[in-house]
């Protein structure tokens, strides 16, 4: 099936398989290897708020700063984030995660992961 971003309930039927997918570049702040990303957005809001899609990413670790609330579903892959305070989370298919606006550390992603994200 394909994606439907523009109905008045926007959706992509299989998400965890989707394959049309936008080169979205390198992750930016590596620390090794370059992570690269590419993803579809589903819906995003006036000010870019909410925002929703899917995010691909393959191997790599980098530094990163979550700017809002943001709640992922991890579907595929395997990754590592790990706080500035220390906190470790590791992901793996079927994973979910609430991180807060303002939320600092770095991420390792050792296997391809595909995300669901929504930005609120």
């Amino acid at each position: 099936m394909v994606e439907t971003t523009k109905a008045s309930a926007p959706h992509i039927h299989n998400a965890t398989t989707f394959s049309d997918l936008v080169d979205w570049g390198d992750q930016p702040d590596s620390l090794e290897g370059q992570s690269r990303s590419s993803g579809r957005l589903v819906y995003k809001g006036p000010n870019n708020q909410p925002e929703s899609g899917i995010w691909v990413c393959t191997p790599g670790r980098w530094r990163l700063s979550i700017p809002r609330d943001e709640f992922c579903h991890f579907v595929a892959g395997r990754a590592v984030y790990r706080s500035d305070e220390g906190e470790v989370i590791e992901v793996e298919p079927g994973t979910v995660v609430m991180f807060p606006g303002g939320w600092t550390g770095e991420c390792t992603v050792t296997e391809t992961m595909r995300n669901i994200y929504m930005l609120v």
